[in-house]
Parts: structure tokens; C-alpha cells; sequence
């Protein structure tokens, strides 16, 4: 009988979770979902966008990862090794003012995440436009791998996910 990695087990769970907020509760959109085996490396790849049913300017992505060490470890039983993967938090927003807004964008994920890494913010335009608009896309990496003795902090994460999400909308552009 298949037993599934920890992987598996987490994403499933954010999964369900997500979904529910999408179909069920109606808070949010889902607007891409990336289910990917990356058989050069032989790693694991998730990831689910959504933004918020009443606000478009902000969009979320959850990511889970797992290395071929971290697979193998697991389905090897190698001692010593807790099965786990990497979870990255990315937003996508529009911005115009560069020094204003990117500091009021770290002022909220401190606010709401209080990281232990300082998010990064990387910024792109398209050249030649006539107005100046910015793409910035924020990442919050946590430096610890998420087991499933975390799933039940899942709630909690993709609450602080939405929160974000409302906190952001007020400065992204529209």
C-alpha cells in the first residue's frame, strides 16, 4: 500500500485548507496551482496563487518544496533525519512610489510575521513605459523545515496569509 511523504501529507493539507476558502467560504480566488516533480533533481515542488474575492491588486502564493535529500531521508529511514519540507510565502503586487512604498510593505510583514529573515522585495518595470510602475515581488522564507507536527498551525499561517493580503491591498496599486 502507497504511504505518503510527509510532503504529500502537508500539501494536501494546505490544500484543503485553501480550497475550502476558495469553494466553501468564498474569501478568496485561486488563480494558479503548480503541482511539480522536477525530475532532473528528483525534488518536489507546490504552490497555490489566490488573492482576495473583493481585492484584485494583491496576489499569494504558498510554496512547498522538498529536496531529493529530504524525500530520500524519509522514504530511507535514514536516522537521525526529520522528514520535512521548505515553505516560502511570495506576494505579488504593483507598486509606483519605490522608496515609500517597499518601506511600508516591510513595516507590514514585520507587523504581521515578525520574521526571523528579512524579506526580500525584488523589483521589476518594463522599459519605456510612459508612467513608471513597478512589479514587486515579496518573499518570506522561513528558516526552519515545516513536519507535520505543524499542520495544525496551517489555520493560523494562511489567516496571517489573508491578513497580509488586506494589509497590502491598501498600498498596492490598483
Amino acid at each position: 500500500m502507497f504511504d505518503p511523504t510527509v510532503f504529500e501529507n502537508i500539501k494536501v493539507a494546505f490544500e484543503n485548507q485553501i480550497y475550502d476558502l476558495d469553494n466553501l467560504a468564498g474569501r478568496i480566488r485561486i488563480t494558479n496551482r503548480i503541482d511539480r516533480i522536477e525530475m532532473s533533481i528528483m525534488s518536489r515542488e507546490f504552490a497555490l496563487q489566490f488573492k482576495l474575492v473583493d481585492q484584485n491588486n494583491v496576489t499569494a502564493e504558498i510554496r512547498l518544496a522538498a529536496s531529493l535529500k529530504e524525500l530520500a531521508a524519509e522514504i530511507l529511514e535514514i536516522p537521525g533525519e526529520t522528514p520535512g519540507c521548505s515553505l516560502i510565502l511570495r506576494l505579488y503586487l504593483q507598486i509606483e512610489d519605490i522608496s515609500k512604498q517597499c518601506e511600508r510593505v516591510n513595516e507590514i510583514l514585520q507587523s504581521i510575521w515578525n520574521p526571523e529573515e528579512t524579506p526580500t522585495q525584488t523589483l521589476s518595470f518594463v522599459y519605456g513605459q510612459d508612467r513608471a510602475v513597478y512589479s514587486n515581488t515579496v518573499e518570506i522564507r522561513f528558516n526552519r523545515k515545516i513536519t507535520e507536527d505543524q499542520m495544525g498551525d496551517i489555520p493560523d499561517l494562511i489567516e496571517h496569509v489573508l491578513r497580509t493580503l488586506v494589509e497590502l491591498g491598501t498600498i498596492a496599486i490598483h
